[in-house]
């Protein structure tokens, strides 16, 4: 059993952060019986994971509840670019500021992995999860970022639950389509080498039409073959069939029936 009066290491902090991003919150067991954070947490029991986490919320809310009533006065609407960073309360604003947004995390971890079959959330998590400290929640804001970013074109679906980056990297502009030169009207010499061409192509499509449908009625013959000699068979084996059952009949009879 826990021991509710023992004060909380750092090093328990962390392992009970990584369980909740790994099982969930309220799946207090599981993580005590993961063997990558219970070694950690083998003094504390499920109430103590469950008062443990409580109060870092309350912390955490408590904190920021000031912050931004002071800010919702004079700031304009946050934007879908700013809520795509990752924001750690426990860290500075500096360090804050040099977190990587989601979709560059996201890009990063497809990129490195380079999974030919695409890379499923449980992988792009885990990439971005060793490289840098995520919220608790993170996995859920992973999966809505992937569906944004999806409905943006920027990162393609594969596979129903697979994501891979398109072919057409991201960021860049679709090349505007030049300018038509404008050329002098051609000359008559020129008119007839183009209408003699126009006339070549033809005749070639032509001659490959009629050498297509000699193929197809050549095929066609050959299954017609194959259709008689197939029916000559049937008719052999119906006579064969009808000859061992008259021979069979007289047998049944007593009749005895010499073969020359």
């Amino acid at each position: 059993m826990g021991n509710q009066k023992q004060k909380w290491t750092s090093e328990e902090e962390k392992a009970l952060k990584a369980g909740v991003a790994k099982h969930g919150t309220g799946k207090w067991k599981n993580i005590l019986r993961d063997p990558e954070f219970g070694h950690s947490l083998t003094s504390r029991s499920n109430i103590d994971l469950k008062d443990k986490w409580r109060n870092l919320n309350g912390n955490v809310a408590a904190q920021g509840s000031g912050e931004k009533s002071r800010a919702s006065r004079g700031r304009a609407t946050t934007t879908g670019a700013e809520n795509d960073a990752i924001f750690d309360p426990c860290k500075s604003s500096q360090e804050n500021r040099n977190v990587p947004r989601y979709s560059e995390m996201i890009f990063e971890a497809l990129s490195s992995i380079k999974d030919p079959n695409g890379s499923d959330i449980g992988a792009i998590a885990g990439f971005i999860e060793q490289r840098y400290e995520v919220p608790p929640n993170f996995r859920r804001l992973l999966s809505s970022k992937m569906r944004r970013l999806v409905l943006q074109g920027k990162v393609e679906k594969v596979q129903k639950c697979n994501y891979m980056i398109k072919d057409v990297p991201v960021g860049t502009r679709t090349p505007s389509p030049k300018k038509k030169e404008v050329r002098p009207w051609p000359t008559q010499s020129l008119k007839l080498n183009m209408y003699s061409k126009t006339l070549l192509d033809a005749a070639m499509y032509a001659a490959y039409r009629m050498a297509e449908a000699e193929n197809k009625s050549f095929l066609a013959a050959e299954a017609v073959k194959e259709a008689e000699r197939v029916s000559k068979l049937s008719e052999v084996a119906e006579s064969m069939l009808q000859f061992v059952t008259e021979i069979y009949d007289q047998c049944m009879e007593g009749e005895v029936i010499l073969l020359a």
